[in-house]
């Protein structure tokens, strides 16, 4: 697979290979990405604007025009996220929290910088009506300040300690906790809802 890879790379495909066609999944992957690559990124964002966001683009819309007020390349802060209003803090940090715990655990999540708006993550689950995974947040908050001096250790920046900080870690039991709990609260469309319902918080004219 490796050498015809390479191989292609360099204008040596078999000339007889019979040319593959997209598959009906393949086509849809790559509408969904060229969909995403010119998604439109309001700088500005409007009472009508944000009424004209269909609810699928919605919370994607609020976490772009939040990503316009750092430059290229800027790390996202504690000390300037907190600046956001009490909503734009909440979306931006469950967010966040979900997305790290759907791919690599609650573990993951405070390994990277994300880990910061942990707190405030918390708090925004409560704001948004999450209570459950506010409740779950906290104590996984708890478990990983009584370990945080331990975990630390790994913190190497390599893929190898990464790896084994899962070992044994306290923070592991919870993902599959916090998985279950969709089956009770919709993180997503308790978003929604609250941006709906509380528009003044997003509107950065």
């Amino acid at each position: 697979m490796i050498l015809t890879s390479i191989l292609n790379i360099f204008g040596c495909k078999e000339k007889n290979q019979p040319k593959k066609e997209k598959s009906e999944m393949d086509l849809l992957i790559e509408n969904s990405i060229d969909g995403f690559n010119n998604r439109t990124i309001y700088k500005t964002l409007t009472s009508e604007i944000l009424d004209s966001i269909s609810d699928d683009k919605l919370e994607q819309a609020i976490m772009d025009n939040i990503d316009t007020k750092f430059q290229d390349g800027e790390q996202y802060t504690l000390d300037k996220i907190s600046k956001l209003t009490n909503g734009q803090q909440a979306v931006f940090s469950t967010w966040w929290l979900e997305a790290e715990v759907n791919n690599g655990g609650f573990n993951q999540f405070y390994f990277n910088s994300s880990g910061q708006f942990a707190k405030m993550a918390e708090i925004g689950f409560m704001t948004i009506g999450a209570k459950k995974f506010s409740e779950l947040t906290k104590r996984a908050n708890k478990i990983y300040s009584e370990n945080k001096e331990r975990l630390e250790e790994f913190d190497d920046g390599t893929m190898e300690s990464f790896s084994e900080s899962y070992k044994d870690n306290p923070l592991n039991d919870l993902d599959t906790e916090f998985y279950n709990l969709y089956d009770s609260e919709k993180i997503g469309q308790l978003r929604i809802k609250y941006i709906r319902e509380n528009k003044n918080e997003f509107i950065t004219e």
